[in-house]
């Protein structure tokens, strides 16, 4: 490939901030559980201005008042699962809405889904919530996963279907626990889905928060970890892969609040087709008071066809010089020539080498997941994709 590469290190102190720059720190940014807080954007605003608004529109109603999924849950046995009202008390613990998609989620739903693993436990087996798309209405829907202290999960939330969907996904893991949540986006083409990932991580607690986009026509994730008390590490993995027309958007926000915290992120997509749109922003914030912070973060963007665009804006701001390190890199770049003629020369047709190609610059990623089943479907999503983008270059139609 022919990437063109931005990236920095910083370990001194003073705000840092490379690309584009938000409008202000983002410590600054408005966060509330009061509609009349956040307004609907009109595209202008920073955090929206990669995105389809017009698309997004339905879901920024004061009211949705649809049931437009269905939620079900396959727990392992040492996880409870219960349905709880809004005014449960457990919800709302991970912090505020931050933008007018979250806070109207927020707002909407009338009941949660709760998923606990208890304290002290350690999951036999991965617990799967499937939500489904049984209709077009704009829908709010609720989800909490809670890691008691010292506790170990895996926990997949599948999208399908076809769907306009405004979510919260709340992950509270408590001090010491480990946990994986892991959010496949697979929604049929139509589909609107706007999710909000709100993290709050305990002392000594791991969370690895995996996100995996292919389906739907605008997919717009938003996941923030917060860390609470020290010791806390987050490991922050993606993939995506946009075809003709989609637009997927990843929008990070790490906020180290506390010293001697870890964060890692790391986002691969890919794009075909024309006006195939896709976009990572990932928001660093190392407060002054988050001394010996450990932080990167890294995107990579493969540009497979002519017409399609990624952006990608890593932001690092650090309030402090006592910090142990903190970088960012992205690259964006298609296939080189050299490459393609470097293994073609050596006997494999050129249609295969595209796929070794990106089947590399993924791999990596998918090994990370740890979770069988979903590196599985993957692999088959990526497969499918790529018939998609051979079609195109040879003219013959995909199988």
């Amino acid at each position: 490939m022919t990437l063109t590469t931005d990236h920095s290190r910083a370990t001194a102190d003073g705000a840092h901030s490379h690309g584009v720059v938000p409008a202000g720190s983002r410590a600054e940014r408005k966060t509330s559980f009061d509609l009349a807080d956040i307004p609907v954007p009109t595209g202008r605003e920073e955090e929206w201005r990669f995105s389809p608004v017009a698309r997004l529109q339905p879901l920024f109603s004061d009211e949705l008042t649809g049931d437009g999924v269905a939620v079900t849950v396959e727990a392992a046995p040492e996880v409870t699962v219960e349905t709880v009202g809004r005014d449960d008390e457990r919800l709302g613990r991970t912090g505020k809405p931050g933008d007018r998609a979250a806070v109207t989620a927020w707002n909407a739903v009338r009941e949660a889904t709760v998923v606990t693993v208890p304290a002290d436990t350690v999951a036999s087996g991965p617990t799967s919530v499937r939500i489904d798309g049984t209709s077009k209405d704009a829908t709010a829907s609720h989800l909490l996963v809670h890691a008691e202290r010292h506790s170990e999960a895996v926990v997949v939330i599948d999208h399908r279907g076809d769907a306009l969907l405004n979510q919260t996904v709340e992950v509270l893991v408590e001090d010491g626990a480990q946990l994986t949540v892991v959010s496949v986006q697979d929604w049929e083409d139509g589909a609107v889905h706007a999710s909000s990932h709100r993290a709050s991580i305990g002392r000594d607690a791991k969370l690895k928060h995996v996100v995996v986009t292919f389906g739907g026509d605008v997919v717009r994730v938003t996941p923030d970890a917060t860390f609470t008390a020290e010791g806390g590490e987050v490991e922050m993995v993606g993939l995506y892969f946009a075809d003709a027309d989609q637009h997927q958007e990843h929008r990070l926000f790490v906020d180290h609040a506390v010293p001697r915290c870890r964060s890692r992120v790391t986002y691969k997509g890919a794009l075909q087709g024309a006006s195939a749109h896709t976009v990572w922003v990932g928001d660093v914030l190392i407060r002054a008071e988050a001394e010996a912070t450990d932080t990167y973060e890294l995107n990579r963007n493969l540009v497979l066809t002519d017409g399609a665009r990624a952006d990608s804006v890593p932001n690092l701001e650090i309030e402090t010089g006592e910090i142990d390190g903190a970088g960012h890199a992205s690259a964006t770049g298609r296939f080189d020539d050299e490459q393609l003629f470097y293994l073609m020369a050596r006997g494999i047709p050129e249609i295969d080498a595209r796929r070794l190609v990106v089947r590399g610059f993924f791999a990596e990623l998918i090994d990370e997941i740890g979770v069988e089943s979903v590196e599985e479907r993957l692999l088959a999503s990526i497969e499918a994709e790529l018939e998609k983008s051979m079609s195109v270059i040879t003219g013959a139609p995909a199988r």
